[in-house]
């Protein structure tokens, strides 16, 4: 395949970060972005590659990115939506929604439109980085997304993490006859900092004796390069949940046509689309 332009989030560390390397040393034009400036830089500096910087706990931070990529980068050919994380107590951002799906959801389906005519051009693939939590903790209400009258913080994961599936088929179903491939997978158990800072239970696994046997980032990033790097439609199926290069099969919800429909109807309006 030819040298592609490949945009990752959450690519400071962890599987993002793994995912860079793997993807340039294969010769691809890697573009990084994540929230810590100085981790970011690291690894832009490591890998010689552009980066920018966006908190995802604000949509005015995903606005401005979108307009830097599309003035900076005149093809995107993979975006790679893995920036998210497991919040603690209930919080809302500055833009009124809860912060655990505004994080893991609302702002990749925010950037994802905002590049969507980019991603068109160039034929793209967009990977959405969802979790096992979908089948575990997921149980969407449409009505409440913003978990007002219920939260726990694996009810919150979860559903963001459902959401990525959803948005992963919708785009599919909306885009596939415009050229776009879509896939969401789960990366497996990865040894990280992830859910360090929560109060969910999932946090024990990873400072326990469970965490050192986890697999690491370059294993968990193994599904999300392998998508990024084969051809959608004869290497994997678009539009699917993938874990170890296979499709999966994600929680009821998840093949909820009308939900998933909804779904993208509702983040549309709660994020400002037209």
């Amino acid at each position: 395949m030819p040298q592609r332009t490949v945009v990752i989030t959450g690519a400071s560390d962890g599987i993002g970060a793994a995912a860079a390397r793997a993807l340039k040393r294969r010769g691809d034009d890697v573009v990084i972005v994540g929230r810590s400036p100085a981790k970011t830089k690291a690894v832009a500096d490591e890998l010689a590659v552009p980066y920018y910087l966006a908190d995802y706990a604000r949509l005015d931070d995903v606005h401005a990115l979108a307009a830097t990529l599309l003035e900076n980068h005149p093809r995107i050919d993979i975006l790679a939506n893995n920036a998210g994380g497991l919040m603690s107590a209930r919080e809302e951002t500055v833009d009124g929604l809860e912060k655990t799906m505004q994080v893991n959801h609302f702002a990749p389906f925010l950037l994802t439109n905002l590049l969507l005519d980019r991603l068109t051009a160039s034929q793209g693939v967009v990977i959405n980085t969802a979790s096992v939590a979908n089948s575990l903790y997921g149980k969407i209400d449409i009505d409440d997304l913003n978990l007002r009258q219920k939260y726990t913080p694996n009810l919150a994961y979860g559903n963001a993490k459902l959401s990525n599936i959803l948005f992963t088929r919708e785009l599919d179903r909306l885009h596939a006859a415009d050229g776009i491939a879509t896939a969401a997978f789960h990366p497996g158990i990865v040894g990280t900092s992830f859910a360090a800072g929560s109060t969910s239970n999932l946090r024990f696994v990873y400072r326990t004796v469970l965490g050192r046997l986890m697999m690491s980032p370059e294993k968990g990033s193994d599904t999300l390069v392998w998508l990024a790097s084969t051809e959608p439609a004869v290497d994997w199926v678009p539009g699917q949940y993938y874990e170890r290069r296979k499709i999966q099969r994600a929680t009821k919800q998840a093949y909820d046509s009308a939900l998933a429909t909804q779904l993208w109807e509702t983040s549309a309006r709660m994020v400002g689309l037209p």
